[in-house]
């Protein structure tokens, strides 16, 4: 069977949230597949490191934070990288109601605008090259937004919309836009995840439900099993990962029934009324 590196001709790829959860995961892969990996993380120590991992520092939050990495891997990469993976972020979960001010910026910075800027960065070279994949990972909440995760699931949204925006200016070029979907899998982000103090009652139900979704979720590695598959395919396309019921009976329910009617499960999934 023949990887990445064979397949595609890619050699290197830069992950960014690659210190833990489906970022690691998706880095692992990756060097299994035959590439060079960069991954990136706030503190580079927590990056894996063995051979054919570097490791880059990057709050991908920071305009300047992102060009000073953009500066190194080009130092060391020579160029830009053949697959991009915009992986790294966090939730903020709290009503709309209680939702920190400065949150709301900072959700989209590291979001949306770190990927996009990240994007940019590279995204003339690889067309110029004529070869590359660009991994968005968004989620199935740009489909499905979530109680008490409204900036995340918008921010989400709007990352899909950027990925098909490239997926139309890339047509025909030879560099593959990846619109990567994942569902409620079983990592760090409910510890990662910020929660101001004070939640009420119907919060904490919500939470609680969050929690089992991800605890009974799959493990991080279906979801690179997925990415690769997504990648040897070599097509631009949205791509969703997770168990059955979130990427395959929500969506149908979605078409058949409208969008009123999956919010009103959502309301009693998460026991918003009591």
């Amino acid at each position: 069977m023949s990887n990445l590196a064979a397949r595609r001709g890619f050699r290197t790829a830069l992950v960014t949230g690659a210190s833990s959860g489906l970022g690691r995961e998706f880095a692992r892969m990756l060097r299994a597949e035959g590439l060079e990996v960069w991954g990136t993380s706030r503190d580079a120590a927590r990056v894996p490191t063995a051979e054919g991992f570097r490791a880059l520092a990057l709050e991908v939050g920071e305009a300047a934070s992102v060009r000073t990495a953009v500066e190194q891997f080009r130092r060391e990469a020579g160029g830009a990288p053949d697959v991009l993976v915009n992986n790294a972020g966090a939730g903020v979960f709290a009503a709309l109601a209680r939702f920190p001010e400065e949150e709301v910026s900072g959700q989209l910075r590291v979001l949306l605008e770190g990927p996009a800027v990240l994007t940019r960065a590279f995204w003339p070279e690889m067309l110029a090259r004529g070869r590359g994949a660009v991994v968005n990972v968004a989620s199935l909440a740009a489909e499905f937004p979530l109680p008490c995760l409204s900036l995340y699931s918008a921010a989400k949204a709007g990352l899909a919309a950027f990925s098909q925006a490239l997926m139309i200016e890339a047509a025909g070029r030879g560099v593959q836009v990846v619109d990567f979907q994942p569902g409620d899998f079983r990592t760090a982000f409910n510890r990662a995840a910020r929660r101001p103090e004070g939640a009420e009652a119907w919060e904490q139900r919500a939470w609680a439900r969050f929690e089992q979704l991800l605890e009974n979720g799959p493990a991080p590695d279906r979801a690179a099993r997925d990415l690769r598959h997504a990648l040897l395919g070599g097509r631009s396309g949205t791509f969703a990962t997770g168990d059955f019921f979130q990427t395959t009976v929500a969506p149908l329910a979605q078409r058949l029934f409208g969008r009123a009617v999956v919010r009103w499960f959502m309301r009693k999934y998460y026991r918003l009324d009591g």
